[in-house]
C-alpha cells in the first residue's frame, strides 16, 4: 500500500515505522526540517518538508496515487482540511484524521464529517481513546494492560509477576496440568524489557511482564493464579484536568457511579471549567507536587491515582508523590519513550503511552482483511489482532500442530459461535472462527506476506 502520512510527530513517527517496516511505501509530510530529517535518517520511509494540508505538497508526496491518508499533524484543522484536500483533488479512497478538539467530535455535529461536507472516513480522537485505555486499566486491579476482545469473550491481560506469584519458576508446558480447568495461553513474556521467545521450557521468574490470553468468565481466577488479588478501585483520584483527564472522570461517572473521583488542577480557570462539566466530581485548585493538597485530596485513602498533567516530569513525580503519601496504586501518562524503563524501577504501576495507543487505533484501519482489532503491545514488542478465518485460510482445517506459523507468531484464542476455545496442540480452526493471534513485531510482515493470499488477516 501507498500511505501518506501528514505530520511527524511523536504519532506520525510510531505509525510510518510500523507501517514501513511492513514494507508499504511511506511518504511523510510535515512542516519541521528535523523532524522529516529523521524520518529520512531512521526509517525506510520518504519524508518531505512543506504543509500538510495544500495541494502542491500533497501532489509532491504522491497523493495522487495514495492508497490512504492518515493526517495526524497538531492541528485538527489542518488534519481536516488535509483529508478534504485528499478527497476532492486527488480521490484517495482512505482518509484519517487525528482530532483532539472534543467540540468537533458532539454527536449533534456528526454530519459534518460526511462525505458531502468533510470526507473524513475514521476519526481519531486520542484524548479518547487514552481514557478508555486507563478506565479497562481500573476495570481489572492489578494488570498493567487489559484489552477486551470478540464481543468481550476474551481478554488479554499484562501482569507483572511479583515474588507472591505462584506461578515464579513454573514452566510453560506445566500451567495447563497445574490448572487444568483455567484456559489460560501466555502469548507474550518481557525480562528486563526484553522479549522472551516462549517454549515449553521456559521458567516465569520474579519481576517478568507476562501477556496472557483467557475466557473473561474465568479472569478472576487467572488473576489469582499470578498473585494478583487487588481490591476494586473505591476512591479515584486525577492529577491534572485536561483533556484526557475530563474525559476520563465522564467515563468513571457512568461506568463506575460507586467510584468516588477527585481531580488536582494547577489552573483556577481550568479547575472550575471541569467542575461545571461533570456532575459528581470533586476538582480542587492546586499543585499536584504538594502535600498539603494530596492530603486535602485524601491521598491516604485512595486505591489509584492517575497522573495525566501535559508534562511528563509532573506524572512521574506526582505519581511517586502520591504513592508514598497513601495511595495504593499508580496509573502514569508518558509522552516520552525514553521514560519507560527508568520509571518502572520506581514503583510507578502502569504506564500509558499515548502515541502506542493512537498508532493501534489507526492500524486497525490500515490492516488488510477481514480484522475487528488490532493492539500494540508495548514499544517495539508485537500486535494483538483479532480476525476472521476464511475457509481458503492454511489455518483452516488442520490441527494447530501440523500448522508452521512464523517464529514469534502464536494463537491466543479461538472463538466460535460465540463460545471461547483454548487453542491445542490438536485443535482445529474452522471457517469464520475469530482468531486472536499475536505476532512481535518483526514477524508481523512475515505473516501479512504467508498469509496475504489465503488468509485475509491483515
Amino acid at each position: 500500500m501507498k500511505i501518506l502520512i501528514c505530520g511527524a510527530g511523536q504519532v506520525g513517527y510510531n505509525i510510518a515505522r510500523h507501517l514501513a517496516m511492513e514494507g508499504n511505501d511511506v511518504v511523510v509530510v510535515d512542516q519541521s526540517p528535523d523532524l522529516v530529517r529523521r524520518i529520512n535518517d531512521s526509517l525506510d520511509a520518504q519524508g518531505i518538508v512543506g504543509h500538510a494540508s495544500r495541494p502542491d505538497v500533497l501532489e509532491r508526496a504522491g497523493a495522487g496515487d495514495a492508497d490512504m491518508l492518515i493526517a495526524v499533524t497538531q492541528t485538527d484543522e489542518v488534519n481536516m482540511v488535509a483529508c478534504q484536500v485528499a478527497h476532492s483533488v486527488f480521490e484517495v479512497p482512505m482518509k484519517i484524521a487525528r482530532i483532539r478538539n472534543q467540540s468537533y467530535l458532539d454527536p449533534a455535529w456528526a454530519n459534518l464529517f460526511s462525505r458531502e461536507h468533510l470526507p473524513i472516513d475514521v476519526i481519531i480522537s486520542p484524548e479518547l481513546e487514552v481514557a478508555k485505555a486507563i478506565g479497562r486499566r481500573l476495570l481489572v486491579p492489578g494488570c498493567f494492560e487489559m484489552i477486551s476482545l470478540a464481543e468481550d469473550k476474551v481478554r488479554l491481560l499484562g501482569v507483572r509477576c511479583g515474588a507472591n506469584c505462584p506461578l515464579i519458576n513454573t514452566r510453560m508446558r506445566e500451567l495447563s496440568q497445574l490448572f487444568p480447568s483455567l484456559n489460560i495461553i501466555i502469548v507474550g513474556m518481557l525480562r528486563n524489557d526484553e522479549p522472551i521467545r516462549l517454549t515449553g521450557d521456559d521458567h516465569i521468574l520474579v519481576g517478568d511482564d507476562v501477556y496472557f490470553v483467557v475466557e473473561t468468565s474465568q479472569l478472576s481466577r487467572a488473576m489469582a493464579a499470578f498473585g494478583h488479588e487487588e481490591p476494586e478501585t473505591r476512591r479515584l483520584l486525577i492529577c491534572g484536568a485536561g483533556s484526557i483527564a475530563l474525559q476520563l472522570a465522564k467515563l468513571v461517572e457512568q461506568d463506575f457511579p460507586d467510584v468516588m473521583v477527585k481531580i488536582i488542577e494547577a489552573s483556577a480557570e481550568r479547575a472550575a471549567a471541569v467542575a461545571s462539566m461533570l456532575s459528581g466530581t470533586v476538582v480542587l485548585h492546586g499543585d499536584v507536587l504538594d502535600p498539603v493538597i494530596l492530603e486535602e485530596a485524601g491521598v491516604v485513602t485512595t486505591d489509584t491515582v492517575v497522573a495525566v498533567t501535559d508534562d511528563d516530569e509532573t506524572n512521574v513525580l506526582g505519581s511517586l508523590l502520591a504513592k508514598r503519601h497513601g495511595a495504593s496504586r499508580a496509573i502514569t501518562l508518558l509522552n516520552k519513550e525514553t521514560y519507560e524503563p527508568l520509571v518502572k524501577t520506581l514503583g510507578i504501576d502502569v504506564i500509558v503511552s499515548p502515541r502506542n495507543i493512537t498508532a493501534s487505533t489507526i492500524l486497525q484501519h490500515v490492516r488488510r482483511g477481514r480484522i475487528y482489532s488490532v493492539h500494540t503491545l508495548r514499544e517495539g514488542f508485537g500486535e494483538l489482532i483479532e480476525a476472521e478465518a476464511l475457509e481458503t485460510s492454511s489455518l483452516v482445517g488442520a490441527p494447530l500442530r501440523d500448522i508452521k506459523l512464523p517464529p514469534g507468531v502464536m494463537v491466543g484464542a479461538i472463538v466460535r459461535n460465540g463460545d471461547f476455545i483454548s487453542p491445542r496442540g490438536a485443535t482445529v480452526i474452522q471457517n469464520k472462527d475469530r482468531v486472536v493471534l499475536f505476532a512481535v513485531s518483526e514477524a508481523v510482515r512475515k505473516v501479512e506476506r504467508l498469509f496475504s493470499v489465503r488468509l485475509e488477516y491483515f
